[in-house]
């Protein structure tokens, strides 16, 4: 279960709120921690199965090796232009290697509903197509904080 969130009560959003959210938007930032302790982020599609964060990541690369050694990850999706519109969900906690790696689709039923939700949402398909490079990452947040700058402006 995640942690709840005590700051920005006011711009935080419902349950209901981050649901929906990260059901609809596509791509996320992953931040991982490299052999030297810093830091590296980079871009990534994912699916979200009201639960846990999904993400089919490249198994050669930077990412790939970081989580491999140090399995903790944060994860930030947000959209917006203007301040008023700034909306965004962070997720952290432990990546969990699922699959055969690299994924060739072999019989999982695990990987069922996120393979579908990610093959609807990414490419418009019922199933998943496997190229052998790639493979699953499950996040299951232990901590969830979000924001919604637009409900500043409601009284």
């Amino acid at each position: 279960m995640a942690e709840t969130q005590r700051r920005g009560r006011r711009i935080m959003m419902t349950p209901e709120e981050v649901d929906a959210f990260l059901t609809a938007e596509r791509t996320c930032r992953v931040a991982t921690v490299s052999a030297d302790g810093a830091p590296h982020v980079s871009a990534l599609w994912f699916a979200w199965d009201g639960t846990s964060l999904w993400l089919y990541s490249i198994t050669r690369s930077r990412r790939w090796a970081e989580l491999r050694r140090d399995p903790r990850l944060a994860v930030v999706v947000d959209t917006g232009e203007d301040y008023g519109e700034l909306r965004g969900v962070e997720l952290t906690g432990t990546a969990e290697f699922v699959g055969e790696i690299p994924r060739t689709g072999a019989p999982c039923r695990e990987l069922d509903v996120p393979e579908r939700l990610f093959a609807r949402k990414n490419f418009g398909l019922d199933e998943m197509v496997h190229d052998g490079r790639h493979a699953w990452l499950r996040l299951t947040p232990e901590a969830i904080t979000s924001w919604d700058f637009r409900k500043l402006a409601q009284p």
